[in-house]
């Protein structure tokens, strides 16, 4: 049998016909709605880069109500994009997250108040609203008001804290005097709305050194024990990072491919173009791997906070990035 075996699959190399193997299937879960921060993934996917690599890719998007770490420690994911603080935090709970890399080198959280409020720098937000968004979306503005010394409880001396929605209307309502902004998503919104550098005081994190890391990937660590897995996990990784360079060479195809990527029908076509040339100054297309001095900052600005109680251990491995060297 083995020799039969053997002999079909010579005969159907002479013949230029590969022989089929079954793919490796794995999941994505998205930290956000279809859209061009994932323009990686999707690229990618649309492009056959993950068929190239022998996997069968499921990429789920999401949304407010879905928590990309209750996803994976409930078994319906692989894979998710997550912010390394929300990563941490789930981690010391008791989802043993890993991250296997870090396409996302720069944050590209800002603030943003526009001229009327008055504020100009960070000594002005006392007895101010900020906006802030939460889900796991929170930990960098916290520590950064840590860092500050001030308060975040609205007592005198703090700024009171708003729960922000996902969009600009509490800066355009009046229900915040600052509100939390992507450079590539609501800031764009905001320039929509006739907002721009000459009437808003914008703090950027990376800009004052408060950036924490953001989309990165991550794994359950029990995982990272089957040979298999880890050799899936390395050619997911070759392939969304060929993704991410694709997409951040042609961005007008990238964009047309979230749009049609999008189920919803609310990706627009201009909005995801936007998006991709912003998204294209925080991702390193070329090199996946965790920056140290980065993810050690991440860390003790956690720390600081509170937001985790102790170093974390084994939170990152480079078996993944070092394979592809």
């Amino acid at each position: 049998m083995k020799k039969l075996i053997a002999g079909l699959l010579t005969g159907a190399m002479a013949l230029g016909i590969a022989p089929a193997f079954a793919q490796d299937a794995l999941t994505l879960q998205l930290k956000w709605v279809t859209q061009a921060q994932f323009a990686g993934y999707l690229v990618a996917e649309a492009k056959g880069f993950y068929d190239e690599e022998n996997l069968d890719i499921t990429i789920l998007p999401g949304g407010p109500n879905i928590a990309p770490e209750q996803v994976i420690a409930g078994g319906g994911a692989d894979i998710i994009v997550t912010w390394m603080a929300a990563g941490m935090a789930a981690r010391e709970s008791g989802v043993p997250l890993v991250n296997i890399a870090q396409p996302f080198k720069r944050s590209g959280l800002m603030m943003i108040c526009p001229e009327e409020t008055g504020i100009t720098e960070v000594a002005d937000f006392p007895g101010h609203t900020l906006g802030v968004w939460f889900f796991g979306n929170e930990y960098p503005f916290f520590a950064w008001m840590n860092k500050e010394g001030i308060p975040t409880d609205g007592s005198e001396g703090g700024v009171t804290v708003l729960q922000q929605s996902f969009d600009i209307q509490p800066m355009i309502q009046g229900q915040a005097d600052c509100i939390s902004v992507m450079t590539y998503n609501e800031y764009g919104q905001a320039l929509d709305a006739g907002y721009g550098p000459d009437n808003l005081t914008i703090f950027n994190y990376t800009d004052m050194g408060n950036d924490l890391l953001e989309d990165g990937l991550y794994v359950m660590e029990d995982t990272l024990d089957d040979p298999a897995k880890v050799d899936a996990y390395t050619r997911f990784v070759k392939a969304s990072m060929k993704g991410w360079a694709y997409a951040l060479e042609n961005p007008e195809e990238a964009a047309e491919i979230v749009v049609e990527m999008d189920d919803t029908g609310a990706a627009e076509y201009e909005h995801q173009l936007y998006m991709v040339g912003e998204v294209s100054k925080l991702v390193d297309a070329s090199d996946p791997a965790l920056n140290m001095e980065t993810y050690e900052r991440t860390v003790q600005a956690l720390l600081d906070q509170e937001i985790i109680k102790a170093t974390p251990e084994g939170a990152y491995t480079s078996v993944v990035t070092d394979a592809l060297k």
